[in-house]
């Protein structure tokens, strides 16, 4: 059985721990266990009706009003909300119910609505990203398996690949660009959110994946790529960042070096052609508007 302390569910919902307390003191429509040591833990059933709960109350609802619906009437109220216009939060809270039982039908409903409401720009950046955020956070603190990790990461990125290929062709606007991650950085999923936002902008794309070694490029791709566009996450295996774009800029010194990513933070140097995007709306400036 899964266990979730109170700060997990304040992680998870965003209902503080303080305010969860009185709801159980003031209403019985859910009750935490107890270890032998009196400590409070909530099962996977507790964190499934708490998540319809914090639905509701970031919809504007007041708990007085959840706490007298009713198994019955909770499902309900919930299914009826779904049909109306919803928040970011609402957004993340219901994928999280989806992810927490593997229910792959309604978590790709759940995801279709929003990319529709949305698009899928501000799906990923304003939902699906905090989304993942507090799954790795449980991860991270092992209430989570990784395989809750995988599952929603795969459906996240199937979407993007069926957005990406609906895009209509449009006349270029900037240059060629040449998309990868550096031999032992493995996250596809932002790799491929970029390759949709730089091709919905105008951007012709190479897409070359995941754990590459771009310092021997094929001549027809070399030719071709003006711009050399990594995105990296992790540490680079066995180098550190600036003396990765040392090598990088000194081997494509015409080309211009592109790097976003947690680990870009790292970088202290600077090089004629290198630039670093620390931020999304750095991200979003450049595959909007370009160099």
């Amino acid at each position: 059985m899964d266990r979730f302390t109170i700060r997990d569910i304040e992680n998870l919902c965003r209902i503080k721990a303080h305010t969860l307390r009185i709801w159980e003191q003031r209403y019985d429509f859910f009750q935490a266990k107890r270890k032998e040591s009196l400590h409070r833990f909530y099962d996977s059933e507790d964190l499934r009706l708490l998540l319809q709960v914090a639905f509701l109350y970031h919809g504007g609802w007041k708990v007085s009003r959840i706490a007298a619906l009713g198994a019955a009437g909770l499902n309900a109220a919930v299914q009826g909300a779904l049909q109306e216009p919803t928040s970011d939060e609402q957004d993340v809270v219901m994928l999280l119910s989806s992810a927490s039982v593997f229910d792959e039908p309604a978590f790709r409903s759940r995801l279709d609505a929003i990319v529709k409401q949305k698009g899928l720009e501000h799906a990923v950046l304003q939902v699906c990203f905090p989304f993942l955020q507090r799954v790795g956070d449980l991860w991270l603190t092992n209430h989570v398996v990784p395989a809750q990790e995988h599952f929603s990461s795969y459906l996240i990125q199937h979407k993007i690949i069926a957005e990406t290929d609906s895009l209509p062709r449009v006349e270029p606007k900037h240059p060629p660009v040449l998309l990868f991650t550096p031999r032992g950085e493995h996250h596809e999923l932002p790799l491929l959110f970029l390759n949709y936002l730089l091709r919905f902008y105008g951007w012709p794309v190479i897409y070359l994946g995941t754990n590459q070694d771009v310092l021997r490029l094929p001549e027809a791709i070399e030719a071709q790529a003006e711009v050399l566009y990594l995105h990296l996450l992790t540490n680079l295996t066995g180098d550190l960042p600036d003396d990765y774009f040392d090598t990088l800029c000194k081997r494509y010194p015409a080309k211009t070096i592109v790097a976003s990513g947690r680990a870009v933070h790292d970088a202290q140097r600077s090089f004629h052609n290198l630039v670093l995007l620390k931020s999304d709306e750095a991200i979003t400036r450049f595959v909007r508007n370009g160099l």
